[in-house]
């Protein structure tokens, strides 16, 4: 940039680059509130400068949100996001409600791939989990250079290191990061799962649903009307097969996890499913019915 830029066209500047920092924030911090803060102080930071001197505006920008972000990290004044399974599983008391802001429900279009979980915009909660296992100048490299392509030398002078440091510093987050991802064998095989169950339900094949759930499966459903549960294989099958409609619908991932969304034939997102599975049996099974919840809203139906 160069020049005298008005306040008007230097704001159009920061939107056009608003989305992409808002998503380095919340990769590193893992919560959209604090990433919301954070791109809120770069425009802050922004405007108290001379727009005119800065060369390259995304990649000061950049810096600035990582900086920022980094500063949150190491203070522990960051608002952590629930992990999926601890959102999901815990015991809920009375009124609570599971806030679908966060959960990041991507559609299976193509078969289960046999590496890492893709990175990328499609980056979910179960990553964000085994991020907050790094170091925050871990967690900082790993993102902005695994998943932003930000190079080194930028990274360094966000962190204070070498290129040379960083990149090691890099390394090291992604070794971490690849101990803690699933195999690619127990995520085909969750899906494998996932699919019989799918495929029982829809036929109403009651032994075969019996087959795929654990004895003392649990069947939560959140609903605009409260919280019911269902225990146990036969009850929870029993009603699988009765509300065989919800098979339906369209598998997808919920922050790593395998999970089912269905649709009315209007094309409305009507409810969304996650699924636990262990040991090659749905050890837990929760129902989010409520289409008026952003994550339902925002799915695009598969074609």
């Amino acid at each position: 940039m160069s020049g005298t830029h008005p306040a008007g066209l230097i704001a159009e500047a920061f939107e056009e680059h608003r989305a992409r920092l808002a998503a380095v924030a919340y990769r590193v911090l893992g919560s959209h509130a604090d990433a919301d803060d954070a791109v809120q102080e770069a425009w802050l930071r922004l405007s108290r400068q001379d727009a005119g001197a800065i060369d390259n505006l995304g990649g000061w920008l950049t810096t600035v949100v990582g900086r920022i972000s980094l500063d949150l990290l190491r203070s522990g004044r960051t608002r952590r996001t629930v992990p999926l399974d601890d959102r999901l599983t815990a015991p809920a008391r009375q009124g609570d409600v599971i806030d679908l802001a966060d959960l990041a429900v991507t559609i299976d279009r193509n078969p289960a791939p046999e590496d890492l979980v893709a990175l990328g915009e499609s980056i979910g909660l179960a990553l964000l989990t085994v991020l907050d296992s790094l170091r925050p100048d871990e967690r900082l490299a790993f993102v902005l250079h695994d998943v932003f392509a930000v190079p080194h030398g930028e990274t360094g002078a966000i962190l204070g290191k070498s290129a040379d440091a960083t990149k090691m510093l890099t390394s090291r987050a992604r070794r971490k990061v690849r101990a803690a991802q699933h195999p690619a064998s127990a995520r085909r095989r969750q899906r494998e799962v996932v699919q019989a169950f799918l495929a029982a339900a829809r036929d109403g094949r009651f032994e075969q649903l019996l087959q795929v759930l654990h004895p003392e499966v649990k069947f939560t459903v959140h609903s605009p009307n409260g919280r019911f549960v269902t225990l146990g294989a036969t009850e929870v099958a029993t009603r699988a097969r009765v509300a065989g409609g919800a098979a339906r619908g369209h598998t997808v991932t919920v922050n790593g996890w395998p999970g089912v969304v269905s649709w009315s034939e209007d094309g409305t997102p009507l409810s969304l499913l996650a699924l636990t599975v262990a040991d090659g049996r749905i050890t837990g099974i929760t129902a989010l019915i409520d289409p008026a919840r952003p994550a339902l809203m925002d799915l695009p139906h598969p074609v």
